[in-house]
């Protein structure tokens, strides 16, 4: 058989594939509906052979995109859990900002709201009376400042390593 008439029997039957209920369709009225379409007669033993093999490779392919679309939705699933996990664990601190991380005793990086506007606050924290209070010392960046430091963070690494080597 041809690579051109392969071609032309497998588009056909791929196409009819695709509109089939595969629950109820047979492989036989694949082949049926493939004739009627080519004028060409299927049932032949090359021929059926040929359209059996079309038939399982999209059996497999539909079997492997299910197969990967249960995946997803088991890693989204997954991924929601860890998040509503995360949730649980948040910590905050005495003004009700969350804290993001903790970089030493002392310094820490939180989100808070201020009239009306999410900052991204970095500074120094110092304990009164029991509570741990920030110190004038740091800085809080507003989302547009946070998105451009964000973006200049390759450059800023580049920099630290070209100055260490310096140093070095």
């Amino acid at each position: 058989m041809e690579a051109e008439m392969k071609e032309k029997i497998e588009e056909t039957v791929r196409k009819i594939l695709e509109r089939s209920d595969m629950s109820e369709t047979t492989e036989y009225q694949i082949r049926k509906q493939a004739s009627e379409k080519m004028g060409l007669d299927l049932s032949q033993p090359e021929y059926k052979a040929f359209v059996r093999n079309v038939v399982n490779s999209f059996l497999e392919e539909q079997e492997e995109k299910s197969r990967k679309d249960q995946d997803q939705d088991q890693d989204q699933d997954h991924e929601e859990e860890e998040q509503e996990a995360k949730n649980l664990d948040e910590e905050y601190d005495d003004e009700g900002n969350l804290i993001v991380c903790k970089l030493s005793d002392k310094r820490r990086v939180t989100i808070q709201d201020f009239r009306g506007k999410t900052l991204v606050s970095i500074r120094e924290y110092y304990k009164k009376d029991g509570k741990e209070l920030p110190t004038a010392k740091g800085m809080s960046l507003t989302e547009e400042q946070w998105s451009v430091f964000k973006k200049n963070v390759p450059a800023i690494e580049k920099a630290v390593k070209k100055m260490e080597s310096r140093i070095m």
